[in-house]
């Protein structure tokens, strides 16, 4: 199944998880100050899943041009996809910020944000085991990222509780209601990760 040198799009694969990453450490690193600084991060995130959608396309032309690929191209394609709904959700959640013009994180906010680097973290490595042949070593970040967004749904129950029962203001409810759901979606999207690699893993075992 594998070559001594990773495959290409195996290869396509772990430099879109870097691009996720990357990503990932920017979303959880960055200070928000005010409304300047709140602007630079949505752009410079929006940057970020300008630059995947680029590599997400090479890949999809690449795979239709492809005679042999080293796993079912579904896998590589439903992969691919799958990585690119967690950038994707990071762009829609800083846009969310930058719209609603929230200045300042929360406790919530930073668990979710907390887990999904995690999550992250946890990708990148199965990933890159995957381009290595190592399939057997994926599934023990598989199940750590299940956990991280079994985690989040709880927080997510926890934020809502929190927020009705605390906020007065019907727009601000509206608000972050809307931020805890993407987060928690971003969450799922990363499960979704974690489901296809097992998925492959079942396939080429």
């Amino acid at each position: 199944m594998y070559k001594k040198k990773p495959d290409k799009f195996l290869l396509y694969l772990v430099d879109l998880m870097e691009q996720l990453d990357k990503t990932v450490d920017y979303f959880v690193r960055f200070k928000v100050k005010d409304a300047q600084s709140l602007s630079e991060f949505a752009e410079q995130i929006k940057q970020f899943e300008t630059e995947a959608d680029d590599k997400v396309h090479r890949i999809i032309k690449d795979l239709n041009d492809a005679f042999i690929t080293p796993i079912e191209r579904e896998d590589i394609l439903q992969l691919t996809m799958n990585l690119d709904d967690v950038i994707d959700g990071m762009e829609e959640f800083t846009a969310l910020m930058d719209t609603y013009q929230i200045l300042s994180s929360d406790s919530y906010i930073d668990q979710f944000t907390d887990y999904i680097h995690k999550c992250s973290k946890e990708m990148l490595t199965a990933i890159q085991l995957l381009a290595n042949g190592k399939l057997k070593e994926v599934e023990p970040h598989a199940i750590l990222i299940k956990d991280h967004e079994s985690k989040c749904d709880d927080l997510y129950r926890q934020s809502l509780k929190h927020l009705f029962q605390t906020e007065k203001d019907a727009i601000t409810v509206i608000k972050y209601k809307e931020i805890y759901e993407t987060l928690e979606e971003i969450a799922d999207y990363c499960q979704d990760v974690a489901s296809t690699l097992q998925s492959i893993m079942m396939k080429n075992a």
